[in-house]
């Protein structure tokens, strides 16, 4: 599980990309690059990064299914996941 404080910060990063999208759109295209930097820098949506829907873990996400290298194996055990049970030959 990753700490509570970077998860915490990736929210935050979310809403702030959610809240100035319009106007950083509005700012490129009319190329008023002075007004974009004035922009908080992490309300860009280059400064997210993926992370599992269950743990916060950063690495190893698997894009599909929202969740991590780990938690997937783990559910997929389980049997949580349709269409995906382990492989045996």
């Amino acid at each position: 599980m990753a700490k509570k404080s970077v998860v915490a910060r990736q929210k935050k990063r979310e809403a702030l990309v959610a809240k100035y999208a319009a106007k950083r759109a509005a700012y490129k295209a009319e190329g008023n690059f002075e007004a974009l930097q004035k922009i908080p820098r992490n309300a860009s949506p280059s400064r997210l990064r993926n992370r599992c829907q269950l743990t916060g873990r950063g690495r190893g996400y698997i894009r599909t299914y929202g969740i991590s290298r780990i938690v997937f194996r783990d559910m997929a055990r389980a049997g949580k996941i349709p269409g995906i049970r382990k492989a045996s030959w």
